[in-house]
């Protein structure tokens, strides 16, 4: 079974901004940009992009800000710390870091949908300091030291 828990979304800018799902079945609402004119990102530049709307998320979840695959594919632009998370107590604007991994300027339209806002629930560990770990197979090699395959 599915939950949906009650969003409530603030506007801070000019436009309705609000997170939208493009299709019934999408795990990722639709975040836009909230400029007043186009903005050119250049190659290899990072900015960040005001979605005009801060959220009231309840505890227990979290959103996670992740890249649109047609932007990344098309493009080469990317949400730079994807996924970014945003805590339920946070309660400023929400803003996406774009990065533009390409050879060519982009351009971000007023309004266009720039990153996916995808909520998930969260597990808050408990951390006990003790003298050693269990012992495993792996133990303490590095990254990638369980092999490519």
């Amino acid at each position: 079974m599915t939950s949906h828990p009650t969003i409530v979304v603030h506007y801070l800018g000019s436009l309705d901004g609000a997170p939208r799902y493009a299709s019934a079945l999408a795990s990722g609402a639709d975040l836009q940009a909230n400029i007043s004119e186009a903005w050119i990102l250049k190659p290899q530049e990072r900015k960040l992009i005001p979605t005009g709307i801060s959220l009231d998320i309840p505890a227990g979840y979290e959103a996670q800000v992740r890249s649109r695959s047609g932007l990344a594919l098309h493009h080469g632009v990317v949400v730079l710390n994807s996924p970014g998370t945003i805590d339920a107590d946070y309660r400023g604007e929400i803003g996406v870091i774009l990065y533009n991994t390409s050879e060519h300027p982009f351009t971000i339209e007023v309004g266009m949908r720039i990153a996916q806002l995808v909520f998930a629930p969260i597990v808050v560990g408990t951390f006990v300091r003790l003298d050693g770990l269990d012992a495993t197979v792996r133990a303490s090699s590095g990254f990638g030291a369980s092999g490519l395959g």
